[in-house]
């Protein structure tokens, strides 16, 4: 009896491993394709971009740095003591705008004393021209000597001379006076007083305020001088657009126009220096801010263009994957050219309009089928 039971259960042993054998087989062969049916890659997402064939205005990168249009220095033409100023430290004053006074009492008594001096010559010249009036037709009639008619004739001339010298010496003081009424020459932003009232001011000396003129407003940088020749013959044929960008503000560059080309070239640092101004109308830029520079140099006609991220470099050279119409890709060997505004120029291996890669490269080989997730 014990001995049918040991059969019975290597049978059911057998029949168990029958079945986890058949089992697995059936497991193992589920996802493979039925014979005669090959299999199907799945398709590697990637993003793309058109190769664009049309013009590029190759440009040039620089830090530029903003500075006032004009500085001016504000001094007294004349000495006297400092009556008053009469603008805001760091507000806005206008042309022919009063900004500060000097004492005019001095200046006044002197416009006076020139015009005493003026009429008293005045009167002599006159009483002068009577005399040599009345004592003309004597002079035929022999009862004066031609020494005396002549000495009458002197003296005309010299209160002549006299009234012309006063007449200068009331101009004088009356532009003295004019002085001490100062005003700014240009709009401005007035910076810090640098002398304040009841100060004594000296002529041509004491430095009263510093005004910089900010609309327009000049952004001041520098490109190598490789670049001279693409920047002159930009700007021998009209306006040089210079776009401005400032960092950490957001938004679309500001258009300054190229205005100045140095004479010379820093010859330590093989750099030449250019500006350009900018309206300023809106205060968006103030003196000593750091701005970022692109500036248009030689514009390329009829030229392919790709995104910069379509291409890839090998140890045989540059390439792109291109998109062909049945889903697949291509390495392309190419040769690039220059580039601007993240666009590359294409010099050999693309036409215009042909599907490139720009992202999922590194999945890619020649024939891999791909999905365009762009957006």
């Amino acid at each position: 009896m014990p001995q049918r039971m040991s059969w019975k259960k290597l049978a059911a042993l057998l029949v168990a491993v029958v079945l986890v054998v058949l089992a697995a087989h059936w497991w193992t062969g589920r996802g493979k394709p039925a014979p005669g049916k090959p299999a199907t890659a799945k398709a590697v997402p990637v993003k793309t971009a058109l190769a664009q064939r049309g013009n590029l205005d190759l440009s040039l990168q620089a830090i530029g740095s903003v500075e006032a249009y004009s500085t001016v220095t504000v001094q007294s033409r004349v000495s006297g003591q400092l009556q008053s100023l009469a603008f805001t430290p760091g507000g806005r004053v206008k042309a022919g705008q009063a900004i500060a006074q000097i004492d005019p009492s001095l200046l006044q008594a002197q416009l006076d004393q020139a015009r005493g001096n003026l009429a008293r010559d005045q009167a002599q010249l006159a009483n002068a021209e009577q005399v040599l009036r009345r004592y003309t037709p004597m002079l035929a009639k022999g009862y004066v000597s031609q020494t005396e008619y002549d000495s009458y004739k002197a003296n005309v001339g010299v209160y002549a001379a006299t009234v012309k010298a006063d007449q200068a010496a009331v101009e004088m003081a009356r532009t003295q006076l004019g002085y001490a009424r100062i005003v700014a020459p240009v709009d401005s932003i007035a910076g810090a007083p640098l002398v304040y009232p009841g100060a004594q001011a000296s002529a041509n000396s004491t430095n009263l305020v510093v005004l910089n003129q900010v609309r327009p407003i000049h952004i001041t940088f520098s490109v190598p001088e490789t670049a001279l020749a693409g920047v002159k013959e930009a700007f021998a044929h009209g306006k040089v657009t210079v776009e401005v960008g400032i960092p950490g503000v957001k938004g679309p560059p500001l258009e300054a126009a190229l205005d100045f080309i140095n004479n010379a070239v820093d010859a330590s640092t093989g750099t030449i220096q250019l500006k350009a101004a900018y309206p300023n109308a809106d205060d968006r830029l103030t003196p000593g801010q750091f701005v970022q520079v692109r500036l248009p140099t030689t514009r390329l006609v009829d030229v392919v263009t790709v995104p910069v991220e379509a291409l890839q470099n090998s140890p045989n050279g540059s390439f792109v994957f291109v998109v062909g119409a049945d889903g697949s890709v291509q390495q392309r060997m190419v040769t690039a050219g220059p580039g601007s505004g993240g666009r590359l120029v294409i010099e050999k291996g693309l036409e215009g309009g042909e599907q490139v890669v720009t992202d999922g490269q590194m999945l890619l080989t020649n024939g891999t089928h791909v999905r365009v997730v762009n957006g």
